[in-house]
């Protein structure tokens, strides 16, 4: 199931290392328009609710990571052709798919691109206790942040409002530079301070993952003499090719092909390719098999199992990896693997067959064994919805690993679509 590092570059359709997803619209620059790449900065970044991100300077906006720039009402049509406001000094979107924009005192909210009715507002109006004249704002999900919160930026005060109490708790900041826009990626908080970038705790403010800050321009933007990709293109999901595919125990869904994964549940925020060895750093020559079982994430390659306790940040459990024999009592080389929800087995494809083995027991050893209708299977994924078995571009759905078991003869095969995995029909 190995991949070339042309195919994989193409089918995760983003950069090898520190990927930033890449807008697909091609464009040429033009003289006349400020430049991304200069060097100055953004008076804001949010999402819409399609995941395409917006950078705001000025009167203009740039849609998605490349590409020239346009006035903003191209976009979100009278935040400045009526109101000639000129700039914009936050923004930030709402779990509810609003958007809001921060402009002196005042806030303007956008659903669908289309300004709501009632709007532009004070913005003690939409939120009271919150200063106007704000730099920076991104909204902060319970579980990030004590409470579903919005962090609103203005020098080194940040402003935590409370979007269920409507109340304010201000903290100082002032190890952070001051931030001119705020994003949140991928469960991760970004403040932008010229063309460089920090990152935070959206609690407790502290820098944290790695040595900030960082140029923006590596790593958020396509620009020349910048950042670790190419030149990439979209593939045809008639080409699509992965080795695993997992969904663990927090709901986060990912693929793997050759040394890279991509997030698949973050559609809100884009999808994003990365190394595998950003997450699980032991595994360096792509993987086999994946799957998810007790908050723990199984790696197969080659030989060996890695297990990562999802619930500490991947983290390698002491002892592995471990020898497929000594793990999982079965030898050969694994084609895929999955465990189905609220379930203790794990099915394990070994060319035209596959085995359940217990993960309850001790030890665990191959219970039961069939023949499978087909061969050279890529990957599989059991959820809610049943189970799919990927060969290729196509996959093959079943109902329950059962009327896998059972079958003797292939089911139609479907096909691998843009919403399964951002592939270009």
């Amino acid at each position: 199931m190995a991949l070339s590092t042309t195919t994989l570059f193409l089918c995760l359709a983003l950069a090898l290392t520190n990927a930033a997803p890449v807008n697909h619209d091609a464009a040429v620059d033009d003289a006349s328009l400020p430049d991304r790449c200069d060097g100055i900065g953004f008076d804001a970044i949010t999402p819409d609710e399609n995941g395409t991100y917006f950078f705001f300077r000025g009167s203009h906006l740039w849609k998605g990571f490349r590409g020239p720039a346009q006035l903003s009402n191209e976009s979100f049509q009278q935040l400045d052709d009526i109101h000639n406001i000129g700039h914009v000094d936050a923004a930030f979107r709402m779990h509810n798919d609003h958007m809001y924009f921060f402009v002196d005192d005042k806030v303007f909210s956008y659903y669908g691109h289309a300004l709501e009715k009632g709007y532009p507002k004070d913005i003690q109006q939409d939120f009271p206790g919150v200063p106007s004249h704000l730099d920076a704002a991104v909204e902060c999900p319970k579980g990030e942040c004590m409470a579903d919160s919005v962090l609103f930026f203005k020098g080194h005060d940040v402003h935590v409002y409370d979007i269920a109490t409507m109340t304010v708790k201000t903290k100082t900041w002032s190890h952070l530079p001051v931030c001119t826009s705020a994003l949140r990626w991928l469960e991760h908080y970004y403040c932008f301070h010229g063309n460089n970038f920090t990152r935070f705790h959206p609690v407790l403010g502290q820098v944290s993952g790695g040595v900030y800050p960082k140029d923006a321009r590596d790593y958020f933007m396509k620009c020349p003499n910048h950042g670790h990709g190419g030149n990439h293109t979209f593939l045809n999901c008639s080409d699509i090719k992965i080795d695993a595919i997992t969904t663990d125990d927090a709901g986060k869904s990912y693929v793997f092909a050759g040394t890279n994964y991509m997030r698949l549940d973050t559609r809100r925020e884009g999808l994003h390719g990365f190394p595998i060895t950003r997450s699980w750093k032991e595994v360096t020559n792509g993987v086999d098999a994946v799957f998810s079982y007790s908050d723990n994430m199984y790696l197969i390659k080659d030989d060996q199992v890695y297990i990562y306790n999802a619930a500490a940040q991947y983290t390698l459990i002491e002892g592995y990896p471990k020898t497929l024999k000594e793990e999982l009592g079965i030898e050969g080389h694994v084609d895929a693997a999955f465990v189905c929800p609220n379930d203790d087995t794990v099915y394990i494809i070994i060319g035209g067959t596959i085995r359940a083995i217990d993960l309850s027991a001790t030890p665990r050893v191959v219970t039961q064994e069939w023949l499978l209708p087909f061969s050279h299977i890529d990957a599989a994924l059991c959820n809610a919805e049943g189970i799919n078995v990927f060969k290729g571009a196509t996959y093959y759905h079943y109902e329950s690993p059962m009327t896998l078991v059972t079958s003797r003869i292939a089911p139609e095969p479907q096909h691998v679509d843009t919403a399964m995995m951002g592939c270009k029909k």
